[in-house]
């Protein structure tokens, strides 16, 4: 591990001591070479939603596993969403049954609500908390166009990682550093850590 990997892990550590962070997979639950499974290996503070029917694109289901999962959580927490997770990481931000408290949204290629029919879930206005999205140019799961026009109406801070498909095992991110220092910044945007430098 070099010098900015462990400075990560500190940075990330300590924001852990104040807020929640979780990660919210989507279809098919993030598999073991997914970005989502190496960072909850390298930092043990990771919660993950678990459900029993990663298979079906069902909003609710994911919403409510989400609320399980933060039951009994006493801080505010950070979501990480991948794909379809990632809506419901949006959709939970307005969930009026959402007893915990949220500091930040990280976004990783947001599905296309059409492509589920669950635009009706989706906000369709500010979040109302710190977001960043990461898009690519070429994700057969969203436009770039499309991700640009959520990130402006979710006034998330927008990422734009060029060519990268669905940034997950098939599009070869594994490990993902870059990925975490995006959530450094977050952390540091919630309150929550220092900047990373």
């Amino acid at each position: 591990m070099d010098e900015r990997d462990a400075r990560i892990n500190e940075i990330l550590s300590t924001a852990a001591e104040s807020c929640a962070f979780v990660l919210v997979p989507g279809l098919n639950n993030s598999g073991p070479d997914h970005w989502q499974s190496f960072w909850q290996l390298r930092l043990p503070f990771w919660l993950r939603v678990s459900q029993s029917r990663w298979d079906d694109p069902d909003i609710g289901r994911w919403i409510d596993a989400t609320r399980r999962r933060l039951a009994g959580v006493n801080q505010p927490a950070i979501l990480v969403g991948h794909s379809f997770g990632a809506l419901a990481s949006v959709a939970f931000a307005l969930d009026p049954a959402r007893t915990v408290p949220l500091a930040g949204l990280m976004l990783v290629a947001p599905a296309e609500p059409m492509r589920f029919g669950v635009e009706e879930s989706v906000p369709q206005e500010p979040l109302g908390l710190p977001a960043v999205m990461v898009a690519s140019h070429n994700d057969p799961v969203m436009s770039f166009a499309r991700a640009t026009n959520w990130a402006e109406t979710w006034h998330a801070r927008l990422v734009d990682l060029g060519e990268a498909g669905h940034i997950n095992a098939q599009a070869g991110f594994g490990p993902w550093s870059y990925g975490l220092e995006l959530l450094c910044g977050l952390a540091a945007q919630a309150g929550f850590a220092p900047p990373l430098t």
